[in-house]
C-alpha cells in the first residue's frame, strides 16, 4: 500500500514540475531566486554547467547552522555518505569535496572535516549532479563542493553529548576541535571520547517451538553494552614547492563489551563478549599545478590496528552446567595505499584524469576455540591473509552542451591475494572496470541521469578466518577460496525540482552479480561466507522532499525516502532460488520538519513503518524485523555560537528471529522456530554545541 501510495504521488509531483517548467522562459530563468519562506532563496543553476546547482549561506539562514556539516546536512536531495572503509581509494572514499578535493585519510572523512569548519567560513555550497569538469565524482552521481575562505580565524568546537536510557545503561561523549586559518595555512586537531551505542536493545523473551507448535523454551531475556573510544588527530595543510599539501594524523585506543542473559526459574543462559584495540593513520596529499591546466596529485595512506577480544557462552538448566564454550581472537591489520594521478582541463567543458594506485593489505589473526577447556580445531583459525593490488585508470568528463554532460572511464586492475599459516596459497586476478555516467538537464530543474558501470567488491579479510557467534550457537570456520564479487550495474535516475528546494527523484538500478558473496556450507557442519553462484539485484528508488510554506505551515518540509529491493540468488544447500543476506527489502522513511525562525528553534519528526533484514545460512535463516520507529528532535539555537539538541528514540516492536533446520538435505526439515521480541529501551539524546 505504501509504495503505490508513494508513486502516485511521484506522478502527480512529475505533472506539477512539468507544468511549471513549461513557464520558463529560459535556462537564465533558474538564476532567479525563487521566495520560499521568510528568508530562504531558491539554489542558483550554474548557467554553463546546469548540473551543478550552487548554495550559498543565505540559503540556509532559517536553519541558523552552527558548521558546514549543518549546512550540507539541509541542502536538498542529497544524503551525506562518508564511504564504505573497504580496502583502496578509489571508490571507496565518500560523496563531499571541500575546495574540489576529498580529505588526506579516508578515515578523516568529509563529514568530519565539516564538522570542525565554522559557518563564517564557508563561501558556497555545490551541489555537483552527474558530474562536472574538474571534479572527481568517485563513483557516485552525486557529490557536495564546499568551498571555504582563506580568511585569518580561530575556531574552537566543544560538543557534549549524554545518552539517556530508559531502564539500562546511560552514557556520555565529548570532544574539542581546533582549527586555525591563516591564508594558505590551516592547522588544528581535535580530541575525541566516543561511545558506542544501540538502539536495538532491551528487555524481551526467546520464545523456541517444535514444528508442530510443542512449547520448547520460554525464558526471559535481557541484553546490554557498553564501550567506546579515545583518540586524537592533528591536521596540516599550506603551500609546499609550488603546490599544496595536506596532512593528516590519528591515534586512538577503543574498547567494547557486550552482555546476553536467558533466563526462567531453572534456566540461566549468560553469553559475554569483550573487545580492545588500537588504532592508527597518517594521510598526506600533493597537489601542484605542473603547467596551465595541468594538475598532479600525489596520495598516500597508511592505516593500521590491532585487536583482541574474546566470547564466552554458559548455561545452566535445571542444576546442569553445560561445558563453557570460548572462542578467542587476536591480531593487526593495516593497509597502505600510494596513489598518483594528473589531471588535464583540456578546456572548460572538458577534463582528462589519468593515474595509478599501489596498496598492499594485511590481516594476521590466531584464533581458538575452546569447549570445556578443549580446543576444538576450526579451518583457517591460524592465519595471515596479504594483498598485493595494482591499478591504473583514466576519465574523461566532457560537456559536450550545457545541459549534457558525459563522465566515461575504465580502471584495470591486477591483484595477488596470498595465504599463510593454516591454509599456503596464492591467488592472482586482474578486472577491468569501464564506467559510463550520461546526465542530460532537457529543461530547468529536470534531470536525467544513467549510470553503466563494471564495479569490484573488496573482500573482507575476516571471512578468510574463522568467528563465532556464540549467542546463536554458530561457529564460522574461514574460507580460504574467497574472490571478489563482481556486479554489472545499469541505472537510471529521474530528478525534479520545484518550490526551490523541492524535489522528487524516482531511480531503477539493475545489477548483474558474478560470484555473490553469502552463506556457504563447509564439511564438518561448519558455515562460511563464501562465493555461491551468480545473482541480480532490482532496486527502485524513490526520495521526495515537499516545502510547505504554500500551505500556511511557514518554513515546514515533508520528505520520504526509501528503497525498495528485490535480489535473487541459488542457496548453496538447497539449491533454491532466494533473496541475498543482508539486503533489506524496504525501509520506508517519512519526515516532518520544520524551521521556526522567531523562536530560533529547528525540529523534526521521522517515522519508520517497518523494516526487515535476513540471514540464510546453511543451517538456519535468522534476522530481525521492527515496526513503528519514532524519531524526534528539537535543536534551540540562542545564539550564532550555542546550539542545544534534544533527541528521543522509540520503538514500538523490534523481533530477532530463527529458523533452525535439523540438517543440511535439500528439503531442509525444521527442528525448531525461536522468536525473540525485545522492548527496546526508549532513549534520549541531550547534546550541547558550543563554537568560539
Amino acid at each position: 500500500m505504501t509504495k503505490t501510495i508513494l508513486l502516485a504521488t511521484t506522478a502527480i509531483l512529475f505533472s506539477a514540475g512539468a507544468a511549471a517548467a513549461q513557464t520558463a522562459p529560459d535556462p537564465q530563468a533558474a538564476r532567479t531566486p525563487v521566495p520560499t519562506g521568510p528568508t530562504t532563496q531558491a539554489p542558483l543553476a550554474d548557467s554553463s554547467q546546469q548540473g551543478v546547482l550552487v548554495f550559498t549561506p543565505d540559503f540556509f539562514a532559517d536553519q541558523r547552522p552552527n558548521t558546514a556539516l549543518d549546512m550540507v546536512d539541509r541542502v536538498p536531495g542529497f544524503s551525506v555518505e562518508d564511504g564504505d572503509g573497504s580496502r583502496g581509494f578509489e571508490g571507496a572514499v565518500g560523496n563531499i569535496l571541500i575546495n574540489g578535493s576529498r580529505p588526506a585519510s579516508k578515515n578523516d572523512t568529509g563529514s568530519s572535516v565539516l564538522s570542525r569548519t565554522l559557518v563564517p567560513q564557508v563561501e558556497r555550497i555545490e551541489l555537483i549532479r552527474g558530474g562536472a569538469p574538474g571534479i572527481d565524482m568517485q563513483g557516485y552521481s552525486v557529490v557536495v563542493n564546499v568551498i571555504t575562505k582563506s580568511q585569518s580565524s580561530r575556531e574552537h568546537i566543544l560538543t557534549g553529548t549524554a545518552f539517556l536510557f530508559e531502564g539500562g545503561r546511560d552514557a556520555a561523549n565529548g570532544s574539542y576541535q581546533f582549527t586555525a586559518r591563516d591564508g594558505d595555512r590551516v592547522m588544528g586537531f581535535t580530541l575525541s571520547d566516543g561511545v558506542s551505542i544501540s538502539d536495538a536493545n532491551g528487555v524481551g523473551r526467546v520464545i523456541r517451538r517444535a514444528p508442530d507448535g510443542t512449547l520448547l523454551r520460554d525464558e526471559g531475556y535481557f541484553n546490554d553494552q557498553q564501550g567506546g573510544g579515545q583518540s586524537i588527530r592533528g591536521n596540516y595543510a599550506n603551500a609546499f614547492m609550488g603546490g599544496k599539501i595536506d596532512l593528516t594524523g590519528r591515534i586512538g585506543q577503543n574498547d567494547y563489551h557486550n552482555y546476553s542473559r536467558q533466563d526462567a526459574p531453572t534456566v540461566l543462559r549468560e553469553n559475554f563478549f569483550d573487545e580492545e584495540g588500537t588504532s592508527g593513520e597518517i594521510g598526506a596529499v600533493f597537489t601542484r599545478p605542473v603547467r596551465s591546466g595541468l594538475t598532479s596529485e600525489t596520495r598516500f595512506i597508511r592505516e593500521w590496528n590491532d585487536f583482541e577480544n574474546a566470547s564466552t557462552s554458559e548455561n545452566r538448566v535445571d542444576g546442569v552446567v553445560s561445558p563453557e564454550q570460548r572462542f578467542e581472537s587476536e591480531g593487526n591489520a593495516s593497509e597502505t595505499i600510494l596513489r598518483s594521478l594528473l589531471r588535464w582541463e583540456r578546456s572548460s567543458s572538458m577534463t582528462i584524469e589519468a593515474g595509478g594506485e599501489v596498496a598492499y593489505n594485511m590481516l594476521e589473526v590466531d584464533q581458538a576455540f575452546m569447549v570445556g577447556g578443549v580446543a576444538v580445531p576450526l579451518p583457517s583459525d591460524q592465519i595471515k591473509v596479504e594483498e598485493t593490488r595494482g591499478e591504473v585508470f583514466t576519465k574523461t568528463t566532457w560537456r559536450v552542451r550545457p545541459n549534457l554532460t558525459v563522465e566515461g572511464g575504465l580502471r584495470l586492475e591486477a591483484s595477488t591475494i596470498s595465504q599463510s599459516g593454516d591454509a599456503d596459497q596464492e591467488k592472482s586476478f586482474f578486472f577491468a572496470k569501464p564506467r559510463l555516467q550520461v546526465t542530460w538537464t532537457p529543461m530547468p530543474q529536470n534531470q536525467l541521469r544513467f549510470r553503466f558501470e563494471r564495479e569490484l567488491g573488496q573482500l573482507d579479510f575476516g571471512d578468510f578466518a574463522a568467528s563465532a557467534e556464540l549467542e546463536d550457537g554458530q561457529v564460522f570456520g574461514g574460507n580460504v577460496d574467497l574472490e571478489p564479487e563482481q556486479r554489472w550495474i545499469s541505472e537510471l535516475v529521474y530528478e525534479r525540482r520545484f518550490l526551490g528546494d523541492g524535489i522528487v527523484s524516482v531511480g531503477y538500478r539493475h545489477d548483474e552479480i558474478i560470484d555473490a558473496i553469502d552463506g556457504l556450507p563447509l564439511p564438518g557442519g561448519l558455515s562460511a561466507v563464501g562465493n555461491i553462484g551468480d545473482g541480480t539485484l532490482d532496486q527502485l528508488a524513490v526520495n521526495v522532499v515537499v516545502p510547505l510554506d504554500w500551505t500556511g505551515f511557514s518554513g515546514g518540509q515533508f520528505a520520504f525516502r526509501n528503497e525498495w529491493n528485490h535480489t535473487r540468488v541459488t542457496d548453496p544447500t538447497t539449491g533454491q532460488e532466494r533473496p541475498i543476506s543482508g539486503v533489506r527489502p524496504s525501509q520506508p522513511a517519512f519526515t516532518i520538519s520544520q524551521d521556526i525562525t522567531s523562536w530560533k528553534v529547528n525540529w523534526a519528526i521521522t517515522y519508520l513503518d517497518s523494516l526487515r533484514q535476513i540471514s540464510y545460512d546453511p543451517d538456519q535463516i535468522s534476522g530481525f524485523t521492527g515496526h513503528d520507529y519514532l524519531e524526534a528532535y528539537a535543536e534551540y539555537k540562542p545564539t550564532a555560537t550555542l546550539s542545544i539538541r534534544a533527541q528521543v528514540n522509540l520503538w514500538n516492536d523490534f523481533q530477532v528471529e530463527r529458523t533452525v533446520f535439523a540438517d543440511r538435505s535439500p528439503d531442509r526439515p525444521i527442528q525448531f522456530i525461536e522468536l525473540r521480541p525485545i522492548d527496546p529501551r526508549t532513549f534520549w539524546q541531550i547534546r550541547v554545541r558550543k563554537t568560539f
